[in-house]
């Protein structure tokens, strides 16, 4: 079994697991950027009760990280314990192959510091010391260009691929096609 480590980012941030200690931080962030926020976590229901949404999601994350199946992280700021955003490798699949999908939301104020691209860096070291290849997807929605260049590098540097066809994911209750990317660590 692989637990969820706490992994480093640098001298600046922490990838602490995710559990529900972040809940009212993670509130004030969506609250500063629904759209994003709704992007990153499409199953949110902009109508329904958002904390019980998020505490609802943070105890799923929390109680399946034994698992092996999903592993979630808070990126927190070294110096003043500040919640910066959430990155995860979640198990709502596109891709037959793939293990894990990649999935990272990172607050405005902490944006242009390349956190989701040092967060994957980190985790897919972390990927890679397993004993057996591990194959990541990351789907991204065609107009978030932050995204799509987080995903690009992301593939660049680990010599994955984006994959030509588009995928359907259910957005705000209507089908929206989205890029998939396909990266294998061997």
């Amino acid at each position: 079994m692989y637990d969820t480590p706490t992994l480093e980012l640098g001298d600046d941030f922490t990838l602490v697991p995710a559990h529900k200690n972040i809940l009212a931080p993670l509130i004030d962030a969506y609250y500063e950027d629904e759209a994003s926020a709704h992007s990153a976590l499409p199953w949110l229901q902009a109508d329904g009760d958002i904390r019980r949404q998020l505490s609802g999601m943070l105890h799923d994350v929390e109680m399946q990280s034994l698992t092996d199946q999903i592993h979630f992280w808070s990126i927190q700021h070294r110096a003043t314990n500040e919640f910066a955003g959430l990155v995860g490798l979640g198990d709502e699949l596109q891709s037959p192959t793939s293990n894990f999908s990649l999935g990272y939301w990172v607050r405005p104020q902490f944006r242009q510091q390349r956190l989701a691209l040092r967060s994957a860096r980190s985790i897919f070291d972390w990927l890679s010391t397993r004993t057996h290849p591990v194959v990541v997807e990351i789907v991204v929605h065609p107009h978030n260009s932050a995204g799509l260049a987080t995903a690009s590098r992301i593939v660049s540097t680990w010599g994955g691929e984006r994959l030509d066809q588009f995928i359907g994911i259910e957005f705000n209750g209507r089908t929206v096609p989205h890029h998939i990317y396909i990266i294998n660590l061997d």
